[in-house]
């Protein structure tokens, strides 16, 4: 008798905006579709229903005991690195027999890096050819985290879509809790003669985060009239995500993942961050996770 594979277990951060999370929950649906064989079930870590607990139950529901855990996340930060481990932790505490493998976040992939320059291409309209790129100026704006190391992936990605692609150059901005933000980073690009702008959101899908990038964009556009700024949109269910979500999987299936630890706060005393390390990890609980009901039984030690 030939063993099913395991499960694909997608978890999400969660979002207030409703049509950011139905478009995590479509993506879920999508991946089913396209992967019969395979049962398929995604969650939210925090703000959003389904919660990942529920995820879980309706797996285990369908007689599923392994599955894969693919963090639907484009950088590495307290949420890929210690939540989730955590909420997987306590799930199976309460689903005793489960086991699990957990994949790694998305990353600056090739696959992601292409959709971003098509995002740039739509921007650009009908000056999307190779020539004009060199008097374009990208501004990539990612969600920003209290995580160094997860900034620093963000500035990876902008260096790997400046290589090669023509453009005048790809800055980097936050738009919470990280610095430079959006204002700054605008000021920055004319700082370094830009005068033609796109303002590119390294975001999944739409929420409340990408409308604001939108926001400071349009109004710091608004006092700088000389400067021509666009702004791009998110990546989206693209066919490159939808298969990036797979390669991730299977990594985690064939047991090959290998995450970055030489600047993880929780391993690696940062200027700044010392008492970070070592930080025990707890699972987000937010309305919708009956989770909260339950007696927590200890934290993990953040571990990959």
């Amino acid at each position: 008798m030939t063993t099913p594979p395991p499960a694909l277990l997608i978890a999400g951060h969660g979002t207030r905006d409703e049509a950011g999370a139905e478009a995590f929950r479509d993506f879920v649906r999508e991946l089913g579709r396209r992967h019969p064989e395979l049962p398929v079930a995604g969650g939210f870590i925090e703000l959003s229903a389904p919660p990942l607990g529920d995820a879980v139950t309706e797996l285990v529901g369908q007689g599923v005991n392994r599955f894969a855990a693919v963090p639907l996340m484009l950088v590495s930060a307290g949420h890929a690195k210690g939540d989730i481990p955590a909420a997987l932790a306590r799930e199976r505490e309460r689903h005793p027999g489960i086991s699990y493998t957990y994949g790694r976040p998305l990353g600056p992939h090739p696959g992601l890096l292409r959709v971003l320059e098509r995002r740039l291409d739509e921007a650009l309209g009908s000056s999307a050819d190779r020539a004009d790129r060199a008097d374009v100026t990208v501004l990539l704006v990612g969600r920003g985290s209290t995580d160094p190391d997860a900034n620093s992936e963000v500035l990876k990605a902008s260096r790997l879509l400046w290589e090669g692609r023509g453009y005048a150059g790809v800055e980097t901005a936050f738009v919470s809790l990280a610095a430079p933000d959006v204002p700054s980073g605008l000021d920055r690009c004319v700082r370094l003669g830009a005068r033609r702008i796109v303002v590119l959101p390294y975001f999944l899908f739409t929420g409340i985060l990408p409308d604001r990038v939108v926001l400071q964009t349009q109004e710091w556009a608004q006092a700088h009239p000389e400067v021509e700024v666009v702004s791009a949109e998110v990546i989206g269910p693209a066919e490159e995500l939808l298969d990036l979500v797979m390669e991730r999987y299977r990594e985690a299936v064939a047991g090959g993942v290998r995450m970055n630890c030489d600047s993880c706060v929780y391993r690696i005393a940062l200027p700044g961050f010392e008492d970070k390390v070592g930080l025990p990890q707890q699972p987000h609980f937010h309305p919708d996770d009956d989770g909260h009901h339950h007696t927590h039984r200890g934290s993990h030690a953040h571990s990959h």
